[in-house]
């Protein structure tokens, strides 16, 4: 390969890069904005979320969510103190408890949604549509997944 190409490649990712983090830094400030005034953050949310539906270990939750256990931690007992969420007794592992939303965890996670999903409506239609929203998904999950593989050296 040559330089030009190699500088090509590594600025195309490097302009990738800095979109995403962008995107996500905007996406963090919106539904911080919205789940304010339900009591939570954007983090909160997101690990409400994942527990909505499905008891997890804080380990699963970290890992489904990409990040540190130790934040997600933090936050899984900030919304136990909440009563937005509960610790339950893991049958499969006896230390590590699963964290569950409560009813009324379960009821603010459903109200949070109700008002994104008019937001989503509105950039789906400023952007294109849902079809290229989805597009849009695929590639970035893509990245994601490649990205996942040079941190366990596996390759893509």
């Amino acid at each position: 390969m040559t330089r030009t190409a190699e500088s090509g490649e590594a600025e195309a990712f490097s302009r990738a890069a800095v979109a995403v983090f962008r995107l996500n830094g905007r996406f963090t400030a919106a539904v911080d904005r919205l789940a304010l005034s339900f009591g939570l953050s954007a983090a909160r949310w997101q690990i409400l979320s994942t527990v909505t539906d499905e008891s997890l270990s804080v380990s699963e939750v970290a890992r489904r969510v990409g990040t540190t256990r130790q934040s997600v931690q933090r936050i899984a007992d900030l919304l136990v103190r909440q009563g937005l969420a509960v610790y339950l007794d893991n049958p499969a592992h006896r230390r590590a408890k699963l964290l569950a939303a409560t009813e009324r965890g379960a009821a603010a996670k459903r109200e949070i949604d109700s008002f994104l999903a008019e937001s989503a409506r509105h950039l789906c239609e400023s952007l294109g549509g849902e079809e290229e929203v989805r597009r849009t998904a695929e590639i970035i999950r893509g990245l994601s997944g490649v990205l996942s593989s040079l941190d366990t050296g596996d390759s893509p």
